[in-house]
């Protein structure tokens, strides 16, 4: 006996192209979208599907221009150093940068969701009083001896300048809920709990904010992956009119194959 195994129906929300008609998300690019969208309610669009309100759009858009630069990271240090041995494929120095995106950099907004979600799940309401939840997250990651997603810095203390405008905007434009608020419950446990400055760094702020649109967790890190992509398109830039990966490389071979300087 045989049986015929039925094919999945392949069929996308996204975008369809004809000969005289190009449609995304069910609106008509050239007419609809074109000169009515910036890139960042592109982005809101392609994840939603539909064009955000007046304030969502300040608000999204903020979180995603927070993510584009950030200085010579690893990241960017990736992207320029392969751009050095591969100039003809830009595209993969590009991706070469945005694989090093993860729970040290950017990333972070990824668990920092997460962690929110598993205390409110998205569409509820808290529970328990708030101080309640930030001492059981708190408590728990450091049983398990983890980092708490989302707080601390190595440079910006006691404050992460983009934190208090990020969560200005976000407040400015209705989207201020109790998962901010419950991420800094967790931030004010988590200093008292370890005494040290824990301030809650940008990718907590955006982890928080994304959680208020109603994103999913898995999802939130793409929004780093999308921004950090134009501010590595701009470090490919200054590497071919300025360059310095070959310098770092020369450099770092030089002193690396040195005595230790222990």
């Amino acid at each position: 006996m045989t049986t015929t195994k039925i094919k999945k129906s392949l069929h996308t929300e996204l975008g369809h192209s004809t000969p005289d008609r190009i449609t995304v998300r069910g609106r008509d690019l050239p007419s609809e979208i074109l000169g009515h969208l910036n890139l960042g309610d592109m982005a809101f669009l392609e994840l939603t599907g539909r064009i955000p309100t007046p304030q969502e759009s300040v608000t999204f858009n903020a979180i995603v221009v927070t993510l584009v630069e950030h200085g010579v990271t690893p990241s960017a240090l990736a992207a320029r150093l392969t751009y050095a041995g591969a100039p003809e494929a830009l595209q993969a120095a590009v991706a070469a940068g945005l694989c090093g995106l993860g729970t040290v950099f950017v990333g972070s907004t990824e668990g920092a969701a997460k962690m929110l979600y598993e205390a409110i799940p998205f569409g509820e309401k808290p529970a328990r009083p708030l101080a309640d939840m930030a001492k059981d997250i708190v408590a728990d990651h450091r049983a398990r001896k983890q980092i708490v997603p989302g707080l601390g810095h190595p440079l910006h203390k006691p404050i992460d300048p983009r934190t208090p405008r990020l969560f200005q905007i976000a407040e400015e434009n209705g989207l201020s809920g109790h998962y901010v608020a419950l991420m800094q419950a967790v931030q004010q446990e988590a200093e008292r709990a370890s005494g040290k400055s824990l301030p809650i760094n940008a990718t907590g702020a955006i982890g928080a904010i994304a959680a208020e649109f109603g994103f999913p967790w898995k999802i939130i890190r793409g929004l780093g992956v999308m921004a950090r992509a134009i501010g590595l398109v701009g470090h490919l830039l200054e590497e071919i009119d300025d360059p310095m990966a070959i310098e770092i490389w020369q450099r770092v071979e030089k002193e690396a194959g040195g005595p230790r300087q222990d």
